[in-house]
């Protein structure tokens, strides 16, 4: 009795999105290699090592860890052996430049008596809000999240709760629907801003966020977010899979309706499946030299990021690990980075403090942080930001100085950034966009590069650019709807 050879399938990228997919497929005895460009795994989730201190590159909230101990329970493991997940409370604090600040965090008691200092008639309508929230989650997460949309008819299935959702209003209608303090809707409708969706532009189906937060809390792997890409690697190569670091793919190559092989690290390497958690339009464009590429590209893309990773002597106890910092403006910010002509003169911030929570990413007495700020994407604006990155990093720090962290500068030690044209570079993302392509509700589900590519066979894509979009729960979901076409295949 002769067995089949086992199938093989490429993983072209080692973000997220990949590294749970090549787990999935090695689970189900599929000899799965990855391959990376960069000298470390992660993508987006990459980490900087400076004077002793450790930086988060990436994404740093963990939302649904459920999501990811499910790659884990696939053979039988438990996430505990490689990863260690803290809770995080508050999930952010909220603070505005009038003095205003708002613990957010999975207490409807604490949450409610917040909402009832500032404005006491939107305590009924956030709970109004959550339940909106919880519904969506239901719907649009739970149903669909990891589910492929390959065909319209899927839409045409998805249509009757969308349209019951009213998916066509913004996030931010939808809050202000019910809720009136212009605090409070900012403090509910910001989160698109981590999927790099616009608010006011962004389905409402994207208000599931919250509800996401409030049913599974916010947690940060001890370590840092590296630390979960590295016990992912573990786990993955405890199962017989292979990843080759400094491994840059330069193209896909095809015959007829199947990819046959990709080309790295000068040599060709045959598979049967080919999955790419690359950007992709460079996935199109470059690797595949499909015109399809061009038609991604002119579609509506996120906006960009500027980060700045620092280091300081001293520890900061007042602050929180995650910190939303509103700036003087919020919608006109917004249009501005999404649509504006010029980089826009203030910023809101998001600040990064792991140190809180896990000390051991800064050497003793000292405390890690990052701070970014969204920017346009390329093609929005190009401010010369080999010229405008110094200015504009030392106006941020000064800000933080002036309102947030005292002595900042006197007790700096390591400082570096990191700008829309270092994700252009170092992550060939599209106009050096953060999150891929634009979470509106023409650009969602169906709409959305689809997990299985229409012409191609046995080529599939995963990661942010595809169903259902970007955030750790996003590209994690991906991974699971993609990996469930690819298992398919093999029966």
């Amino acid at each position: 009795m002769t067995t089949s050879p086992r199938k093989t399938a490429a993983v072209i990228g080692a973000g997220l999105g990949g590294l749970a997919l090549a787990i999935r497929l090695q689970s189900k005895g599929i000899a799965t290699t990855v391959f990376e460009k960069r000298d470390k795994p992660g993508g987006r989730a990459y980490v900087y090592h400076d004077a002793g201190f450790t930086f988060d590159a990436g994404p740093t909230v963990i939302t649904d860890p459920d999501c990811l101990k499910k790659l884990w329970r696939l053979s039988g493991r438990d996430m505990a052996e490689h990863v260690t997940l803290l809770p995080v409370d508050p999930f952010y604090r909220l603070c505005w430049e009038d003095g205003t600040v708002f613990d957010y965090a999975d207490d409807q008691d604490a949450i409610e008596a917040q909402i009832r200092k500032i404005n006491p008639p939107d305590v009924e309508g956030y709970r109004r809000f959550l339940a909106y929230s919880r519904d969506v989650y239901r719907e649009g997460y739970e149903k669909l999240g990891s589910v492929p949309f390959l065909h319209f008819s899927d839409m045409i299935r998805a249509a009757p709760q969308l349209a019951r959702l009213q998916a066509w209003r913004s996030v931010h209608s939808m809050v202000a629907r019910h809720i009136k303090d212009e605090h409070l809707r900012q403090a509910f409708s910001f989160h698109t801003l981590l999927v790099g969706g616009n608010p006011f532009s962004t389905s409402s189906i994207y208000a599931l966020i919250h509800a996401l937060e409030r049913q599974g809390g916010v947690w940060f792997a001890k370590g840092g977010t590296g630390a979960l890409v590295a016990g992912m690697v573990r786990l993955f190569r405890e199962l017989g899979g292979t990843i080759h670091l400094n491994a840059p793919v330069d193209r896909i190559e095809t015959e007829g309706n199947r990819a046959t092989a990709i080309h790295a690290m000068g040599a060709r390497h045959a598979f049967d499946m080919i999955a790419s958690n690359a950007d992709v339009v460079h996935t199109y464009r470059t690797l595949l030299g499909d015109p399809k590429g061009d038609k991604l590209a002119a579609k509506r893309h996120s906006m960009s990021l500027f980060v700045i990773y620092f280091g300081l002597r001293g520890l900061r106890p007042d602050l929180r690990h995650h910190m939303v910092l509103f700036g003087p403006r919020y919608r006109e910010l917004i249009g501005q980075i999404f649509k504006g002509k010029t980089l826009a003169d203030d910023f809101s911030l998001y600040l990064h403090a792991p140190s809180v929570t896990d000390p051991d990413l800064a050497p003793e007495g000292c405390s890690a942080y990052y701070v970014l700020a969204p920017v346009p994407h390329l093609g929005t604006v190009d401010p010369d930001w080999e010229r405008t990155a110094p200015i504009y990093r030392d106006r941020i720090l000064d800000y933080l100085e002036a309102r947030y962290i005292p002595n900042l500068r006197r007790d700096l030690m390591t400082v570096r950034h990191f700008t829309p044209l270092d994700f252009r570079s170092e992550l060939n993302a599209h106009l050096g966009s953060a999150f891929s392509i634009e979470p509106i509700l023409t650009q969602s589900a169906w709409f959305r590069p689809h997990n299985r590519d229409e012409r191609l066979e046995n080529l599939y894509i995963v990661g942010a650019g595809t169903h259902p979009g970007a955030g750790i729960p996003g590209v994690v979901g991906s991974a699971e709807a993609t990996a469930s076409l690819m298992i398919g295949e093999r029966a």
